[in-house]
């Protein structure tokens, strides 16, 4: 797979884990991520996944990951036992946000959370004119077969750090196909964040 075939959030992730790094990603999906972190930067790979599907398809590509629900905590690693911990496309599928994120915090040195922007311009659009939740390229599902349970935007996600005193190092704001730095709140499909305490 070439570079530029690479999903967005991918290529932003992949340029933010500094060769070697130890990560745990939380909610891995098929592993794709896992396996170019790998791959590409050296990386000591790990994952929780809750779908067995998704598991086996992780063990197919040789990956190391756990069963668990990430809502039930991280107990088995100690602190600081990794460099980063991924939640990309995850954080708004838990049920106790803070409880992930202080766990997180706990176990990595650095937290990656990348989630769509509810905000998003044509979703407030079809809210609006439509009176239909929206569909978008970062929120495909209808509300009946979505999994997500939060609703955020990069504004709100904002505005928990501060209260939360949760130190945000840097912010990437992704279209559908690059970067976007003229109000992202509105414009940007996909966010990611890079947190410390």
């Amino acid at each position: 797979m070439k570079f530029d075939e690479i999903n967005l959030d991918y290529r932003i992730i992949l340029g933010i884990i500094e060769p070697g790094a130890k990560v745990l990603d939380l909610g891995c999906g098929n592993g794709e991520l896992l396996f170019l972190l790998a791959r590409e930067k050296n990386a000591k790979v790990q994952g929780i996944e809750l779908d067995e599907a998704a598991i086996y398809k992780c063990v197919e590509k040789g990956l190391s990951v756990f069963h668990s629900d990430i809502d039930s905590g991280l107990t088995e690693y100690p602190d600081k036992s990794f460099d980063y911990v991924i939640l990309n496309q995850t954080l708004q599928q838990v049920k106790k946000i803070d409880f992930v994120l202080q766990e997180a915090l706990r176990v990595g040195e650095k937290v990656v959370v990348g989630f769509p922007n509810f905000a998003f311009f044509k979703a407030r659009c079809q809210l609006f004119f439509k009176g239909k939740s929206p569909l978008t390229p970062s929120l495909p599902f209808r509300w009946y077969d979505s999994p997500n349970v939060r609703f955020l935007s990069i504004s709100d996600f904002k505005s928990y750090c501060s209260t939360r005193g949760l130190r945000i190092l840097r912010a990437y704001y992704l279209g559908k196909k690059k970067r976007v730095n003229f109000w992202p709140n509105l414009f940007a499909l996909n966010a990611i964040f890079v947190l410390s305490q």
